[in-house]
């Protein structure tokens, strides 16, 4: 016990849980979810491409079971489960995740529709011209190694990476309070850029950006960001991009057409996404669209079938972009670890530098244990050449002596290394033929030690030489292969592209009804206006109109405020509908003036209660929120009591003292906001009824046995403030011209 005692340490919770969890974050970061910005990998990748080497699973050899893969990359470098290093070479093989494979699969590996694979024991794979090119030079010195977990073993620390495989296939990944997501690029243009780094080291990101051009995915899609987006992403090592699907329109004959969706966002599942727009399209969301069929088999072949022969196949699909994701968003974030092991997010400029630099470290270590091994091959060479030449004395050395290697050592200079590969020739080895092979030896590796000597003294032909194997991969992965050709095209779209609300709703006629207390509903069809509704207890008909689902109803309180809500919106008759204030954020205090239909290029009268008013055109009757527009400014005293559309050259008012004036139309001001002007002059009472007409053809209004028409104006025509005269014979008591 006093031994136990002895060891235990008194600390603080709090300082030990820090040390703890900031030791698992950093093993998350390094060891788990950044990819090595040298070669783009993963530990868990770098130790399949390993594991599968040694194992000979070159592309000219024949599949093993993927189970055996695992077995050994779980067995000797990495410990962890086995799904999950099985899910991360599964997603190597497949061509839809993966924009250069580094794995051949064969098997059920995964679809494009979400699938996953098939067990690890029915799969079977290899490795790609890719991965080999990969790890190229890996047996020559290029990286360091390291132990594996238990010691038994080695593994690289990095890959020689021939290809730059970072930008070529991207990353994602989540650590412990950081993420990287890089996109994949396509091969060709990063060595565009490579190449034009090496000439330009200075350079600033333009340049490049202009030869790396953008991402490739693998799915290929439409990227549809400005050139400008897409450099400040570039610089900064983080940015949006937006991606389109790809589609096409197919001729049916007769006017028909159908859409054909033939690519589709990087990481969407077709499935998913087929499986959004038919749960749109049952919820009548997209009239414009009557079917969606998936008709994919190797290639992607989403049909859509539109509502009929006059439907904007852009308008259709801008919709569609907008409600689904058609269109999506990839986050670029290139948090990668440097050459040190230091995570940071890098510029692309960077992470091409960081690229340029591995390569040449690999060049200066590949040359150097190329050197080596001439040097050593050289010496032997010298040393079989001294043999030949004193064949006679040397046989006689090797027969009398008893210590032959010291004996030949001391009189003929030569090397320890020498003098052993000297005794172990063979026999046959002693013909002139092998005499005359051994000098063209000698001097076609002096020659060649010469040009690697020369080469690591040169920076020059460093760089030269690293600019040629890059131009070697392009050529090898390029453009004119097929794994090789760009598949993301770039393309700009107008982000103000306006889609008209009613090719977007299915236009039905509905009855809009208003009740004074505020409840509002939606009847299908047009209805008879004087029909009688049925409405809570206390409560009547205050608006009653006919419109369209695709209509935009405006609302006028008696505060001056507009309001505008679509009418697809309203609740269905269903009940007595619901409160209006749940749509529109309209005072207590205030009640609905006027409802009617929005209508463009029209112009309406507002008027106080008091006489006072002015016109204002439909630009300024539209509200943005829910909140309203405040229009017309009325004091504690006044409401604003009227909206009527303008549609006479002659304005007939009528006050509650029954005085009538009429006067033109153009003395009324057009205002956008304001009091208004004084329409007609009262002593007592206040504005009854307003009414525009022309002056050809009278002011009307309701008379015993229909409707009185006045043509003779001169009574009551006057100028915008007057009293007016007394109304016409017949006129309605309640001083309304239509009851």
């Amino acid at each position: 016990m006093p031994a136990i005692e002895q060891k235990i340490k008194d600390v603080q919770l709090s300082e030990e849980l820090s040390k703890r969890y900031l030791s698992y974050a950093m093993s998350t970061i390094v060891s788990r979810s950044l990819p090595d910005v040298r070669d783009g990998l993963k530990p868990v990748h770098r130790r399949l491409m390993y594991a599968m080497r040694q194992l000979h699973l070159d592309p000219k050899s024949g599949f093993k079971k993927c189970a055996r893969v695992v077995g050994d990359v779980i067995g000797k470098y990495h410990p962890h489960g086995d799904s999950a290093v099985y899910g991360a070479m599964a997603r190597l093989a497949q061509d839809f995740s993966v924009r250069y494979p580094l794995v051949d699969g064969q098997g059920n590996f995964g679809n494009i529709d979400g699938d996953g694979p098939a067990a690890m024991r029915y799969t079977e794979a290899r490795l790609t011209e890719f991965a080999i090119a990969l790890m190229d030079g890996l047996n020559e010195d290029t990286v360091d190694f390291m132990d594996t977990y238990d010691g038994e073993d080695s593994e690289p620390l990095v890959m020689p990476a021939a290809v730059p495989n970072l930008l070529c296939n991207g990353s994602s990944g989540i650590a412990v309070g950081m993420a990287t997501n890089i996109p994949p690029h396509n091969l060709s243009e990063v060595c565009d850029a490579l190449l034009y780094l090496i000439e330009n080291p200075e350079c600033e990101a333009e340049p490049l950006v202009k030869r790396l051009k953008g991402p490739d995915f693998p799915t290929g899609g439409i990227i549809i960001d400005k050139f400008q987006n897409i450099l400040d992403a570039y610089t900064n090592g983080k940015g949006v991009f937006r991606i389109r699907a790809k589609w096409q329109t197919e001729d049916l004959g007769h006017g028909l057409y159908q859409i054909i969706i033939t690519e589709i966002p990087y990481m969407m599942q077709k499935a998913k996404l087929v499986e959004k727009i038919a749960e749109l399209l049952i919820n009548k969301k997209i009239p414009l669209l009557n079917d969606i069929r998936d008709e994919s088999a190797q290639d992607i072949r989403i049909v859509l079938e539109p509502k009929s022969r006059t439907v904007d196949a852009n308008l259709l699909m801008e919709h569609l972009f907008k409600q689904t994701e058609l269109e999506s968003r990839f986050n670029m974030n290139m948090n990668v670890l440097d050459s040190d092991g230091v995570p940071r997010v890098m510029s692309i400029k960077e992470v091409l530098s960081e690229y340029l630099r591995h390569r040449h470290n690999v060049l200066i270590r590949r040359a150097n244990f190329r050197l080596e091994k001439i040097n050593y091959r050289l010496e032997i060479l010298s040393g079989y050449l001294v043999a030949y030449l004193n064949l006679d004395r040397v046989i006689a050395i090797i027969r009398e002596e008893d210590d032959a290697k010291s004996a030949l050592m001391k009189e003929f200079n030569l090397t320890d290394n020498q003098t052993e590969a000297i005794l172990n020739m063979k026999l046959r080895s002693l013909r002139k033929l092998e005499e005359s092979q051994i000098k063209e030896e000698f001097e076609e590796l002096s020659g060649e030690k010469s040009e690697l000597e020369d080469l690591l003294n040169t920076p020059k032909k460093q760089w030269a030489f690293l600019a040629d194997e890059i131009k070697q991969i392009k050529e090898k992965f390029g453009k004119k292969t097929a794994l090789g050709r760009r598949r993301t095209e770039f393309s700009e779209v107008d982000d103000n592209l306006y889609v008209p609300i009613e090719v977007l709703i299915e236009k039905e006629p509905i009855t809009i009804i208003l009740s004074e207390k505020g409840w509002i509903r939606g009847l299908k069809g047009h209805v008879d206006i004087t029909t009688d509704f049925k409405f809570k207890e206390d409560d009547s008909l205050a608006f009653a109109i006919h419109a369209q689902t695709t209509d935009k109803i405006v609302l006028l309180d008696t505060s001056g405020k507009f309001f505008n809500i679509s009418a697809n919106d309203i609740p269905p008759g269903r009940g007595f509908g619901q409160p209006l204030r749940l749509m529109i954020d309209i005072s207590n205090n205030d009640t609905v003036a006027a409802m009617f239909v929005f209508e463009p290029q029209t112009k309406y009268l507002l008027a106080s209660n008091t006489g006072r008013g002015f016109i204002v055109d439909e630009n300024h009757i539209l509200a943005q929120t829910r909140s309203g527009r405040k229009i017309m400014n009325v004091s504690a005293e006044e409401k604003t009591t009227f909206c009527v559309k303008v549609n006479g050259d002659m304005t007939a008012i009528v006050g509650e003292n029954r005085k009538l004036l009429i006067f033109k139309t153009e003395e009324i001001p057009t205002m956008a906001r304001g009091h208004g002007v004084a329409l007609q002059k009262y002593k007592d009472g206040g504005m009854s009824d307003v009414q525009f007409f022309n002056a050809t053809d009278g002011f009307s209004f309701s008379r015993s046995g229909g409707v009185g028409v006045e043509t003779n104006l001169m009574t009551w025509l006057g100028h915008r403030g007057q009293v007016g005269k007394l109304v016409p014979f017949g006129f309605p008591k309640n001083n309304k011209f239509f009851n």
